[in-house]
């Protein structure tokens, strides 16, 4: 009975108290890495900070900040630190040949990061997914699609994909192209083209725009309309000239021709 008391008195009650302090650090620990956070995401360095490089920092410090809070509440409950640095050195390893892709991903990130081809609001493509870029994180880009739907890419996909980024420069040109019967006259073609082209505000003067027939297909002649846009306005002139090109050819007489086959019978 004497042993029991003195178990229950000196080992128990100061696990217990070790368990509720431990369990103390956790909480409050946890809560003081949420205030750290938004603290530095307020900061005025925070603010000046590209968004690309915010977005990965802001990944990477949060999991620094709670493994540290977990390694001194371990700590404090009495394991040895040996202890702690062997078997976070084993989980390492451990970890590193489970989630080879998640490491594959880090360094991904870190790449993009330093290369730079893209940053946080350029419109990119990346394989079949093309979209303006909402965030780069440690693991994860993510982009968000013109149709509404938010695309999220492993950035080890990003760094060993062919990446596009149609926002590099100032400005982009629009290709667009349209049939006309071969009855049509071929100057008088390229004479609309550019008159409607000539005719939009958003187009450029500089570099002019050109038209230029490109094909002698099977059942009408291509002409290919190639103008110069500043970067916010490519989509609305592309539509735009797409709509005008069709009144236009209307008003002067230029037949578009659908596919047809002529057969001879003997």
């Amino acid at each position: 009975m004497e042993q029991l008391k003195k178990f229950i008195n000196e080992d128990l009650v100061g696990f217990c108290i070790r368990l509720v302090v431990t369990l103390v650090i956790l909480a409050v620990g946890f809560l003081l890495v949420k205030l750290i956070m938004k603290l530095i995401r307020r900061g005025r360095l925070t603010k000046k900070m590209d968004p690309s490089v915010k977005g990965f920092l802001d990944s990477a410090i949060g999991i620094i900040l709670r493994i540290l809070v977990i390694v001194t509440a371990v700590t404090y409950a009495g394991v040895p630190m040996a202890s702690i640095i062997t078997v976070l050195g084993s989980l390492g390893v451990a970890i590193g040949l489970a989630l080879q892709g998640g490491l594959s991903n880090v360094a991904g990130g870190v790449l993009i990061l330093v290369n730079r081809p893209f940053r946080v609001g350029d419109y990119i493509k990346v394989g079949e997914h093309d979209g303006v870029v909402e965030n780069i994180g440690i693991y994860y880009t993510t982009i968000k699609t013109f149709d509404g739907k938010k695309v999220v890419i492993p950035n080890g996909t990003v760094t060993s994909s062919v990446v596009v980024n149609n926002f590099t420069e100032e400005t982009r040109r629009v290709d667009l192209t349209f049939s006309a019967a071969y009855s049509s006259d071929i100057d008088l073609v390229k004479r609309t083209l550019l008159d409607v082209a000539n005719a939009n505000p958003r187009v450029l003067k500089d570099p002019a725009a050109r038209a230029v027939m490109t094909e002698q297909a099977d059942s009408a002649l291509k002409f290919a309309l190639r103008v110069w846009v500043k970067i916010p306005d490519y989509w609305e002139v592309q539509f735009e000239l797409t709509e005008d090109v069709k009144r236009a050819f209307d008003a002067a007489g230029i037949e578009i021709p659908f596919p047809q086959i002529d057969v001879h019978s003997k």
